[in-house]
């Protein structure tokens, strides 16, 4: 199994990289954020890979880093997920942006993944919830994916979370902000001190 590539970039267009290692060029499948990071054509890169195997085919899907590679991995255990939508994820969200959407239940956050739709992401959710490695991504982000999954604990919470949808919010900027407050405040409560909590972040 193919873990890693490392040499030179010898083509990238809108969905595909090339890297030559020692006279030898791979074609990779990647994301839009991987394609971002890597370097010009002519330079030195690195990817991690996964190597996807059918009868028909051997396709090399490639990862700026190992964050990446890990959140793929576990999305193609989902059922109905294959790694070319798991490839249009990430290339919408970036792992920690998943780690939260997963946890507040985000499903329109997923849903803007190309050719992703309503029923896949709801089982995104569903099957990954509590699943994705976040010791990777920092305490901030292990922070928020907490707090997320608090907001859904308790009608005030959940109330409040869906008023705040309500005002134009992501479902996962909402749960984020009312998962870090008290939760024995009432509904009302919360709505407006996650309110304030969202506007110091404009």
């Amino acid at each position: 199994m193919l873990y890693s590539l490392k040499g030179t970039v010898v083509m990238k267009d809108t969905s595909s990289v090339a890297i030559e290692c020692s006279g030898v060029a791979f074609l990779a499948v990647t994301t839009l954020s991987t394609l971002s990071k890597l370097p010009p054509v002519g330079q030195e890169a690195t990817l991690y890979t996964y190597l996807a195997v059918r009868e028909d085919a051997l396709d090399l899907f490639g990862f700026a880093s190992k964050d990446e590679l890990e959140s793929f991995k576990t999305l193609i255990t989902v059922s109905g997920v294959g790694p070319k939508a798991a490839v249009a994820i990430l290339s919408a969200l970036s792992p920690s942006q998943l780690a939260v959407a997963v946890s507040s239940g985000d499903v329109k956050a997923i849903t803007a993944a190309q050719g992703v739709g309503t029923k896949i992401a709801q089982r995104v959710v569903l099957e990954l919830k509590g699943k994705l490695d976040i010791s990777a991504f920092g305490s901030g982000v292990a922070s928020d994916v907490a707090a997320a999954s608090k907001a859904s604990v308790g009608y005030a919470g959940e109330d409040a979370v869906e008023a705040l949808v309500a005002f134009g919010y992501s479902r996962s900027e909402a749960s984020i902000a009312v998962g870090k407050l008290d939760p024995n405040l009432s509904t009302d409560d919360l709505i407006r001190k996650a309110l304030n909590s969202l506007a110091k972040k404009l």
